[in-house]
């Protein structure tokens, strides 16, 4: 699998669902849980089934989200890919479907809608041009 076909893979992966995503987070905060683990690490903020944890994890492993090893007969979850590059490849889907695939357009966007502030956009800059000297 060469490095196109990963980028392709990344950008047609269906975004998780709110659920999914609650379950995502916490898969990030604790990596090799199981099932149970996560049920009863969920417990206190949304009470769900042993089978509706184990359905999530399956989909999420379906949508590339997550990965498993199986320990005996108990299968160990952990996340296939940081919290940042989910973000990543999130932003990169919405570049592609409504920016035509220009970050400067969606940047512009978040400037004009207040989202992002003119100074914010200078920071931003200076990090990105004092990580190209350190590469360097």
């Amino acid at each position: 699998m060469n490095f196109n076909t990963i980028m392709f893979n990344s950008l047609s992966r269906k975004p998780p669902t709110p659920l999914e995503q609650f379950i995502m987070d916490y898969v990030w905060a604790h990596p090799n849980c199981t099932a149970e683990t996560c049920r009863e690490g969920v417990a206190a903020q949304r009470a769900l089934k042993d089978s509706t944890i184990r359905t999530i994890l399956r989909k999420l492993e379906e949508k590339g989200y997550v990965t498993h090893k199986v320990d005996g007969r108990t299968f160990v979850y952990r996340a296939a890919d940081t919290r940042r590059n989910v973000a990543v490849q999130a932003a990169q889907q919405l570049i592609e479907r409504f920016c035509g695939g220009s970050v400067e357009e969606l940047l512009v966007g978040l400037v004009d809608n207040q989202l992002l502030q003119p100074k914010q956009l200078q920071r931003l800059a200076e990090k990105i041009a004092s990580r190209k000297e350190k590469k360097a």
